[in-house]
């Protein structure tokens, strides 16, 4: 993968202001304790200067933190070099029998969603998942985390993340992807867990159809969201899971 210069190894040279933590095979700097609403707000109005993403991480669930998790940066591709119609294309002709339906576009009903600004949807979506300690939330044990990245969809990819390893190994080319999502939904990736991944989206589908527009481009990102619901069906899940939501969830089985 072609990188940028990695600052994290001259993380006590830059001046954040951090609670304890550890560097993890210097792509990932991981806070001790559990995180707390406010946090990445923090992270996000400092880090990025010195050309760090904050993230929240999942050590719970049963797979314990990314220490032991397998993280192959060196092994991944340059997110720019993948073309994100073709990678979903590709994904779907595997999957479906249906012709690709093309990408979706971005969602063109004016209201105050489309108005807002991606970080502070993100902060806001990072203090749900955080919120509380009894254990009780989305996230079992969440945790701030520094990445070395310039584009919050090409986190997966800088850290080498092999959570979407049944379905794809080069997370470089699900990190084109999130570029688009990016560009055209006002993405931003606040969590990763062993296998599951949540983004905040500043500018959801509005309508049922360009919910379900989208879907398809979900079903080929993350089959196993769709295909393994109780209800298996683009409509249903863009009911569900798409339609004005502000962030969305994948998981890799």
């Amino acid at each position: 993968m072609a990188t940028l210069p990695n600052p994290l190894p001259r993380l006590a040279e830059l001046g954040l202001q951090l609670p304890p933590g550890t560097l993890i095979d210097t792509h990932l700097w991981l806070a001790d304790d559990r995180a707390a609403p406010g946090g990445w707000a923090a992270l996000q109005q400092t880090a990025p200067r010195v050309g760090l993403l904050p993230l929240v991480v999942d050590v719970g669930k049963g797979h314990g933190g990314p220490e032991l998790w397998e993280l192959m940066p060196e092994a991944m591709s340059y997110p720019g070099d993948h073309d994100a119609e073709e990678v979903l294309e590709e994904f779907w002709d595997a999957y479906r029998d249906e012709e690709w339906p093309g990408l979706a576009e971005a969602p063109r009903t004016p209201d105050a969603q489309h108005d807002a600004e991606p970080e502070a949807v993100a902060a806001g979506i990072a203090d749900s998942l955080v919120d509380g300690l009894d254990g009780r939330g989305p996230l079992k044990e969440p945790r701030l985390a520094l990445v070395p990245a310039r584009r919050s969809a090409d986190i997966p990819t800088a850290i080498g993340w092999m959570g979407p390893a049944n379905h794809e190994n080069d997370t470089a080319r699900l990190s084109a992807v999130l570029r688009s999502w990016e560009d055209r939904f006002g993405i931003r990736v606040v969590a990763l867990g062993f296998d599951t991944l949540l983004v905040s989206v500043a500018a959801p589908p509005t309508t049922l159809a360009e919910a379900e527009a989208l879907a398809a481009e979900h079903h080929a990102f993350c089959p196993d969201n769709i295909d393994q619901d109780n209800d298996p069906t683009l409509t249903a899940y863009a009911e569900r899971q798409l339609l004005n939501r502000p962030a969305w969830y994948f998981w890799w089985d």
